[in-house]
């Protein structure tokens, strides 16, 4: 057995979950580089790497004739259990632990309303979207409108009213592309809206919703903002996904059908 074969059979297969922490960790630092010497950091690492991360699924997917993209080449199998539900939820989480509480506490009321006010917003939006291109049952609106606010909203959101497979695919593409022009746009944007505080940033994050792009576009702009983003991003996670396959549908349903 030729040296080769060894890595790729008695390593790389193998350990094929240390592969993809590799794999990932040389995408993110090849992603920095770039972010930081072509687009001067306008342009986050973490968008980069997203949008190099979306193109590998793509093409993994194409060249294996497979179902789950990168993970479906055998040495990069690891990737499906690393992007998995279960450690993506624990990297969430994670984000509560540089919140301090008296921060958090000032919020008050407005963190809470500017959650209500960015699910029913980003669930309208959507809805719209989804009615102006065809779509008229209330189980395909609510998911495509349950995926513009966020792209794990839409498939628990679909998954829960028995949306079909396409339509659950157009939410998490819509939510993707809510997380990217988020995670791009904020450094733009931070100075007209006063991101420059904890307050300011969970408000934010309540509007906005999407963790991973608040995330990156906090972090673009001030780093030891991110805490405060995520964490009402988070929230505003958990609460499209108690609101979007009860409440909204109904209404949803009252109003179409």
């Amino acid at each position: 057995m030729n040296i080769i074969d060894f890595l790729q059979k008695d390593v790389f297969i193998k350990y094929n979950l240390v592969t993809a922490f590799a794999v990932v960790g040389i995408m993110l630092w090849v992603s920095y580089l770039i972010s930081k010497h072509l687009t001067r950091g306008r342009i986050h690492g973490s968008a980069i790497a997203i949008f190099a991360g979306l193109v590998l699924a793509y093409f993994g997917g194409y060249w294996m004739k497979g179902e789950n993209g990168i993970a479906d080449v055998p040495a990069l199998a690891g990737i499906g259990l690393m992007g998995g539900a279960m450690l993506r939820d624990l990297a969430i989480v994670a984000t509560a632990f540089g919140v301090r509480m008296e921060e958090f506490r000032k919020t008050g009321f407005s963190g809470i309303l500017s959650l209500f006010v960015g699910v029913f917003s980003s669930f309208f939006v959507g809805a719209c979207v989804a009615y102006a291109f065809g779509y008229r049952d209330a189980t395909s609106i609510t998911t495509i409108g349950a995926g513009a606010a966020t792209y794990i909203v839409g498939p628990v959101t679909g998954g829960a009213l028995g949306a079909s497979p396409e339509v659950m695919a157009l939410s998490v593409a819509a939510g993707l592309v809510k997380s990217i022009l988020v995670m791009i746009c904020t450094p733009f944007v931070a100075k007209y809206l006063g991101l420059d505080n904890p307050r300011s940033a969970m408000i934010f994050g309540g509007l906005m919703g999407t963790t991973s792009g608040v995330a990156g576009g906090l972090a673009a702009t001030d780093p030891e903002l991110v805490p405060y983003g995520a964490m009402t991003a988070t929230f505003y996670t958990g609460l499209g996904c108690l609101l979007g396959p009860s409440v909204i549908f109904l209404l949803i349903r009252l109003i179409v059908e």
